[in-house]
């Protein structure tokens, strides 16, 4: 992502725009076996939330809304969706998981909507894709919309890693994700984390946490 919130594209940006981000759309069905596996993984991490739900939530990085079909029978909260993907967009119209007012054309450094706009803003496989150098303007952004709750589900490596991906290089970053968020704003309260691991929920191994905004 870019660092530049005035519309300037990355590298990794136009990656996901493109044809590889319509083949991800088209292999990715929200199949039953994707939906119960996430339901429990919001479960938890919503459990944080019980006596002050999210009234409005926004997915930072779509695609289809697999999590946004889940938290739609999860939660009674506005819901919202940012995307690059043209096709991504399309389908979540298409399928009824969003009315077109809720789904945003962008991408993680330049969110289209105003401060505080949402009370809980997430990414779910997002900033594995972010190149490092623009990981801290797209956390900036995210931390800019979201009133109350931030939440990150992503890949964990003790230290900062690039990986191959699907033949491609420089799109697929690890790291303490968790870690750079507190670093970056030292303030937020680790409400949970936790670890879905891929043998026991078919998810991909996936780190989650959940902060609160003081």
């Amino acid at each position: 992502m870019s660092n530049d919130t005035t519309g300037k594209e990355s590298r990794q940006v136009a990656f996901w725009r493109g044809a590889f981000g319509t083949t991800y759309t088209q292999r990715n069905a929200p199949d039953d076996w994707q939906l119960r596996s996430r339901v429990r993984m919001w479960s938890e991490i919503l459990r944080s939330t019980v006596g002050a739900p999210p009234t409005s939530i926004l997915e930072v990085g779509a695609n289809l809304g697999i999590n946004l079909r889940v938290l739609g029978s999860l939660v009674d909260a506005k819901l919202h969706a940012l995307e690059p993907n043209a096709a991504a967009r399309a389908r979540l119209e298409e399928d009824g998981v969003l009315p077109a007012d809720a789904i945003h054309d962008g991408f993680a450094s330049a969110i289209p909507l105003a401060d505080g706009a949402v009370d809980l803003a997430f990414t779910s496989g997002v900033l594995i894709h972010i190149h490092p150098d623009d990981l801290e303007a797209s956390c900036r952004e995210i931390h800019r919309v979201a009133s109350r709750y931030i939440v990150c589900v992503e890949y964990f490596s003790d230290k900062p890693e690039s990986i191959p991906y699907r033949g491609h290089d420089d799109v697929l970053f690890k790291r303490d994700f968790g870690g750079f968020w507190l670093d970056l704003f030292p303030d937020l309260q680790v409400l949970d984390y936790g670890f879905a691991w891929k043998r026991m929920t078919g998810l991909d191994n996936l780190t989650w946490w959940i902060f609160a905004k003081p």
